[in-house]
């Protein structure tokens, strides 16, 4: 990928998200995130962590305020803008995402496919080296139901890195997950921002990022009263 450095990759400006659309508190929300930053977001409400993401990617009527993603505010842009920019964002979401009669090699490039040009060949190719750094034997062809909990975590990583996308938003695939999901997982969000992508990681415990201390950029909570910058101790 080629690195944005034409300031902030992701700009929440006192963006008021629909409640109703969203069910987040509608409050002004504001955050800044640089190329190569790595924002925690403690979020205790997975639908909450959810739906912020969503708003991050311009998925989320506001009722007031901006959200811009590389310079562009996600409510002037067209249709193909719009897929373009979506296709430069991986997720690692809690929401059920995966069809369940597509084979899961297939589901994995398919938001590549939709948001890029990028041929089907090398997408696969690329699938296939993440999955062997994320702890598969290869690359599963399976339906999801077939996949255990932890293989699935591993998959969801997968999709969430293909591409080399420019922002990360990851709702926390390691709590509950594979002991040995830690070490890849960090791995990949240090080279990622090394390349100038910018991570939002959304937390339930503040525990799991502890061993990435030293890398986190700065903290925040997800709650009633909005989105709060929190001193790390």
């Amino acid at each position: 990928m080629d690195a944005y450095t034409s300031g902030p990759l992701l700009e929440l400006n006192k963006a008021i998200p629909s409640f109703d659309e969203s069910g987040l508190p509608p409050v002004p929300f504001s955050m800044k995130v640089m190329p190569g930053d790595c924002m925690v977001v403690e979020a205790r409400d997975v639908g909450h962590a959810t739906m912020f993401a969503d708003l991050c990617s311009g998925l989320v009527p506001l009722d007031d305020g901006a959200v811009r993603f590389m310079g562009l505010d996600w409510t002037e842009l067209g249709d193909r803008e719009l897929n373009a920019l979506r296709g430069r964002i991986g997720r690692v979401t809690h929401r059920a995402s995966w069809p369940e009669f597509v084979p899961i090699h297939l589901a994995i490039v398919l938001q590549q496919l939709h948001h890029t040009t990028r041929p089907i060949d090398a997408l696969v190719q690329d699938a296939a080296n993440l999955a062997e750094e994320f702890g598969l034997p290869g690359l599963p062809t399976q339906n999801p139901s077939f996949l255990s909990e932890d293989d699935l975590l591993r998959v969801s990583c997968v999709r969430a890195f293909l591409g080399q996308p420019h922002l990360l938003l990851l709702e926390d695939p390691l709590e509950g997950g594979p002991a040995e999901l830690s070490s890849s997982f960090l791995a990949a969000i240090t080279e990622a921002r090394d390349r100038g992508a910018g991570v939002i990681w959304l937390v339930r415990n503040n525990a799991v990022w502890q061993e990435y201390r030293q890398g986190v950029t700065a903290t925040w909570r997800l709650a009633d009263d909005g989105l709060v910058a929190v001193r790390m101790g």
